[in-house]
């Protein structure tokens, strides 16, 4: 299926947030504390509900007789345009925290510049999401801070998901046609514009963590083309089993 720009830029900034919603709930039951184990399942809700949201536009925009569930449930690996961070495993609670991390602080820069678009429901749904958001941040952050200034072993363990992960998050600022074109109507955000203001979130809470960036190394992207990793098949398997398995189906 053919999407317009608008759509996949919808698209893109749904599956994102569709796909680490999903990841966090794999943790729900598992975390290191009940509080924790709360905490990530209402971060999931409030991803989800972006999720949501923005699926609902891009099938509305679409109009063939589309929903936020046939798109959720009905697209393969290839037809989903989230970034390659939000599909990387849980691992431990290191890995998940800062995964978390990097992405809130990415998503406070972009909503807070989305809530401007001159497309009306992008902005509403943006403004919706950056308080959201900027809850996600103080919570992640907080995390961050406290285990990176913990045990030797917490702040190894932070350090050590810090470096795996930094490979992924060149994608947040690389722009394609689409993304410029968009950007140039006041539509969407050019993602090259989030870097500096990320990178001073980021490196103010890596110093206050006692975490060094890590060495520049090969960025990975495609997700936005749907290009992934081994990852996001597995993950994708076990959330549309259901879904798939009885089409239709009315609880």
């Amino acid at each position: 299926m053919t999407y317009s720009p608008l759509t996949t830029y919808s698209l893109r900034l749904g599956d994102t947030c569709l796909v680490l919603s999903q990841r966090l709930t794999g943790w729900c039951g598992h975390a290191p504390e009940l509080e924790i184990d709360l905490a990530l399942a209402n971060i999931g809700l409030d991803l989800l509900g972006q999720a949501r949201n923005f699926l609902t536009y891009a099938a509305e925009l679409q109009n063939e007789r589309l929903d936020e569930d046939r798109l959720a449930f009905g697209r393969d690996e290839r037809q989903y345009h989230n970034l390659l961070l939000s599909e990387q495993p849980n691992g431990d609670f290191a890995d998940t925290l800062m995964r978390q991390y990097l992405l809130d602080a990415w998503h406070v820069a972009l909503f807070s510049r989305l809530a401007a678009s001159r497309d009306l429901q992008l902005a509403a749904i943006a403004a919706k999401a950056i308080k959201e958001v900027r809850y996600h941040l103080r919570f992640s952050r907080g995390w961050l801070v406290r285990l990176g200034n913990g045990t030797e072993l917490s702040q190894q363990k932070m350090q050590r998901a810090l470096n795996q992960l930094w490979r992924f998050t060149g994608e947040m600022f690389t722009a394609d046609e689409l993304e410029l074109d968009l950007a140039e109507k006041g539509i969407a955000v050019d993602p090259r514009g989030l870097r500096a203001e990320w990178e001073a979130e980021v490196f103010s809470a890596l110093r206050d963590a006692s975490l060094e960036k890590p060495a520049e190394s090969p960025y990975r992207t495609g997700g936005k083309q749907g290009l992934h990793t081994e990852h996001l098949g597995p993950l994708l398997a076990e959330m549309q089993y259901l879904p798939r398995a009885y089409p239709d189906l009315q609880w």
